[in-house]
C-alpha cells in the first residue's frame, strides 16, 4: 500500500498542473541538479586516494584470496597465475591443467558438461590472455595452446547443454553426445572480440579469427578469417609466422 501511495505521488506531481504539484516538480530539479563545486586540488587528491586504495584492495584479496581459491580447481600448480577483477566461475565436474604466465579476466565462465562417460578436460598453455565475459563450456575436451589470445565476450561452446529435440528440452533433458565436440586452438591463434567457436572445430598455428565471427569448421594455420560462418580473408604474410 506505502509502495502505491509513494509512485501515485509522483506521478501526480509529474501529470497535475496544480500550483502545488508544479512547485515540487521544480523543487525536484532543482535538487537533482545540485553538484560539488569542482576544486582541483582537493578531489586530485581524493581520486588519487582512490585509485591507490582499490588497487592495493584488489591486490591483496588477488594474491591472498582469489588465486588460491582457482588454484584449489586446477589439476597441477600453474606459476605466473594473474587474475584480473576477481575470482572467475567454474561451474560442474572438470578437470583443469593449466601452463604458467596466464592471465584470466574475472567474469570469466568455465563450465564442464554434467553428463557424459568422462569428466571433461580444459588443458591451457603457457601465456595466455582470456579476457572479460568470456565462456568455455568443456564437453569433452578443450586445448588452448601456448600464446593463444582470446579478446572478451567470446564463447568456446564444447557443448550446448541441451538436446535438438523440442519434447526433451521441455522435459529438462540433459544435450547428447552427437551435440560435443572437442575444441582446439593451436599456439599464436587470436580471436577477437565476440567470437564464437563451435564443437568439433580446430583452428590452426597463428590464425586470427575477426570479431563477432562464428567458426562452424575447422580453420588451417596462419590465416586470418571472419564473418558468420566464419571463412578464410587471406594468408598472414610468411614475416610473422616466426
Amino acid at each position: 500500500m506505502n509502495t502505491f501511495n509513494v509512485h501515485h505521488a509522483k506521478q501526480w506531481a509529474k501529470t497535475s498542473d496544480s500550483f502545488l504539484a508544479q512547485l515540487i516538480k521544480t523543487l525536484w530539479f532543482k535538487i537533482k541538479a545540485l553538484e560539488m563545486p569542482n576544486i582541483p586540488v582537493v578531489f586530485k587528491l581524493l581520486y588519487l586516494v582512490h585509485v591507490v586504495l582499490k588497487q592495493t584492495i584488489s591486490d591483496v584479496l588477488r594474491i591472498l584470496y582469489y588465486t588460491p581459491l582457482l588454484k584449489s580447481r586446477i589439476k597441477n600448480n600453474p606459476k605466473g597465475l594473474y587474475l584480473y577483477g576477481g575470482l572467475p566461475v567454474v561451474i560442474g565436474s572438470l578437470d583443469i591443467i593449466m601452463g604458467d604466465k596466464v592471465r584470466l579476466a574475472a567474469m570469466t565462465t568455465i563450465s564442464g558438461r554434467a553428463v557424459g562417460d568422462n569428466i571433461p578436460q580444459l588443458i591451457i598453455g603457457d601465456n595466455v590472455g582470456i579476457g572479460w565475459r568470456t565462456s568455455i563450456s568443456v564437453g569433452n575436451t578443450i586445448i588452448l595452446g601456448n600464446n593463444v589470445r582470446i579478446a572478451g565476450d567470446c564463447y568456446l561452446a564444447g557443448y550446448p547443454g541441451h538436446p535438438i529435440n523440442a519434447k526433451l528440452r521441455a522435459l529438462g533433458k540433459p544435450d547428447e553426445n552427437s551435440q560435443v565436440g572437442d575444441i582446439i586452438l593451436d599456439d599464436d591463434v587470436w580471436l577477437a572480440t565476440g567470437v564464437k567457436v563451435m564443437p568439433g572445430v580446430t583452428i590452426g598455428r597463428g590464425t586470427i579469427v575477426a570479431a563477432g565471427s562464428v567458426v562452424t569448421k575447422d580453420l588451417p594455420c596462419f590465416v586470418l578469417a571472419a564473418g558468420v560462418p566464419a571463412r578464410v580473408i587471406k594468408s598472414i604474410e610468411e614475416d610473422n609466422h616466426d
